[in-house]
């Protein structure tokens, strides 16, 4: 009898009831609450589900991502393997081989002013950089955190791990993606808040066709000058012109269908679950990390709304020709920014098609994040 009720005591004492703080039951509700949005108002749910799904099992199990040198056995937890992916900077490339892969450069080609519009909202990551140095944030930490303001995940990752800044990179990765997911709910109320009904319902003209030898030297002659410019931006805007080269030279179907499906999603699941599982209550309920969440907000607010003043600048210039609502596509967040756009200029006129033309500054959001991450390396002296 004594022998039963000692095994019944260890094995009530062996579930997570008695092992979980507070917080750890907070980050559970938080995961619950990102899978709702997730599934029941599909808010990106490839990012979405994966993340909020590793929130939960890290936060049940902490020794999912236990290190392998604290391990006993040398063996770590499955999704510490997952995270030495990104820490290595390899899974952020991948994603941006996929990204490449998935979409049409032709708009962007079709319309270079929208170059202009991606630049424009660039400036969250500036604005997020000189805000971590007032809060106490050093030089490489600050550059980590700005990339947030791009509503770029896998440039964040990539460009934390190498800064060596991977005390931060968890936090870095789930504001980055949590708010790449959010971008229908931060966004609409930031671009209605700078832009006038007449202007939401400018109707833009149809973009000229785009040749297929365009769409072949394009992703060419970006590679060769932004990576001879920048040498240390080749990981990923090299890696996001391959990717568009499969697409556009119609010669390698089969490492397009595979860059753009099979590869992208074991990327996403990899990432997205890893990325989740840096948000322990121990590592994530914080002031460290409070403050890089919040600045991250602030950041891409930043970001939406400086592209929206600079559409509505070209809107001037252009004599109404521009709808100022695709300078929030500028944010590096494909293709969820721009269907944001095309969302909010259909609520003021459902006739109005906005989505090829967002798509111009959204691709050249995706490029000037990149260029900025490379530009922070080159200040540091990082290869």
């Amino acid at each position: 009898m004594e022998y039963i009720s000692s095994t019944l005591n260890n094995l009530i004492h062996q579930t997570a009831f008695f092992n979980l703080t507070w917080g750890n039951y907070l980050m559970i509700a938080v995961a619950c609450f990102f899978l709702y949005l997730a599934i029941r108002h599909e808010y990106e749910p490839l990012l979405l589900l994966p993340i909020a799904f590793g929130m939960l099992l890290v936060n049940i199990y902490p020794d999912i991502m236990l290190h392998a040198e604290d391990a006993p056995n040398g063996v770590g937890g499955l999704l510490y393997y997952f995270y030495i992916l990104d820490e290595w900077a390899l899974l952020p490339s991948l994603i941006f081989m996929g990204v490449g892969a998935s979409t049409d450069f032709g708009p962007l080609i079709a319309n270079p002013k929208s170059f202009l519009l991606g630049a424009a909202a660039q400036f969250g990551i500036f604005a997020a950089y000189f805000g971590a140095i007032f809060l106490g944030f050093n030089d490489m930490a600050a550059a980590a955190i700005s990339i947030i303001g791009g509503a770029d995940g896998p440039t964040s990752i990539f460009l934390a791990s190498k800064l060596g800044q991977t005390a931060i990179l968890g936090p870095i990765a789930v504001a980055a993606y949590s708010y790449m997911s959010l971008v229908p709910i931060i966004q609409p109320p930031i671009m209605k808040l700078f832009t006038t009904e007449k202007e939401r319902k400018i109707k833009m003209g149809q973009l000229r066709p785009v040749s297929k030898l365009e769409k072949i030297l394009f992703p060419i002659i970006i590679t060769i000058v932004v990576c001879l410019i920048l040498p240390t931006t080749a990981p990923l805007v090299g890696m996001l012109m391959l990717g568009n080269l499969f697409k556009e030279s119609g010669v390698v179907r089969q490492l397009t269908e595979t860059a753009s499906n099979a590869m992208m999603y074991i990327v996403v699941i990899l990432l997205g679950t890893s990325v989740g599982a840096t948000t322990s209550a121990e590592a994530f309920l914080n002031w460290g990390t409070l403050k890089i969440v919040a600045l991250g907000l602030i950041a891409f607010a930043f970001g939406t709304a400086a592209g929206v003043l600079f559409g509505k600048l070209m809107c001037k210039l252009t004599n109404g020709k521009i709808n100022p609502l695709i300078g929030s596509a500028g944010v590096s967040a494909v293709p969820m920014a721009a269907r944001v756009s095309q969302k909010v200029g259909a609520e003021a006129d459902p006739t109005n098609f906005l989505l090829m033309h967002a798509m111009g500054p959204n691709v050249a959001g995706v490029i000037g994040t990149a260029v900025a991450a490379g530009t922070f390396m080159a200040i540091f002296g990082v290869f």
